[in-house]
């Protein structure tokens, strides 16, 4: 059964944006892939500020989500992956919802308009790094036609990871 997904927005992440972000992701279920608990607050504010400079530099970043009421319930987008493992020098896909807001669709369509975005920036294809165990994140990559690209273990802590790959020129789907 298809339902219809909620009406989102997406927008370049604000410095009060920060702030949100750091009291809506306090939670340890929305946490629990993310080492377990809210980063402090001043690497959600360097986390914006780079949102910022990713959209004035790529034309894409992690957007802040916010509802059909305007209400900000966490982010999406795209950034490129800038860790030293993984899929090195690739754009990753990715979000964190507020745990209130989950199973209601949020995620699917704000990754959706993130694909469109980022298929209008010129992107040729986008990576989505989840926690093996992220049964939630893992059904969201299937709903957007991404595949399975690989495992690997994390560095710290050891944890299993699956990479998934999606290509966006339309062409071969790869």
């Amino acid at each position: 059964m298809n339902r219809a997904l909620p009406a989102v927005r997406l927008r370049v992440p604000t410095h009060e944006d920060a702030f949100t972000w750091h009291r809506i992701f306090d939670d340890p279920d929305v946490m629990e892939f993310h080492g377990g608990k809210a980063a402090d607050l001043s690497v959600y504010e360097e986390l914006t500020a780079r949102q910022r400079r990713h959209d004035a530099q790529l034309g894409f970043c992690l957007w802040t989500v916010l509802d059909a009421s305007g209400r900000v319930i966490g982010f999406t987008g795209a950034q490129p992956w800038e860790r030293d493992w993984g899929p090195v020098g690739e754009i990753e896909i990715g979000w964190r919802l507020a745990r209130e807001h989950w199973g209601k669709g949020y995620v699917t369509a704000a990754a959706r308009e993130t694909l469109a975005r980022v298929r209008a920036a010129g992107l040729d294809g986008v990576v989505a790094m989840v926690d093996a165990r992220n049964s939630r994140s893992i059904a969201v990559t299937r709903r957007l036609g991404m595949r399975l690209a690989g495992t690997l273990m994390t560095p710290a802590p050891h944890r299993e990871a699956h990479c998934y790959r999606l290509g966006l020129r339309g062409d071969d789907g790869e």
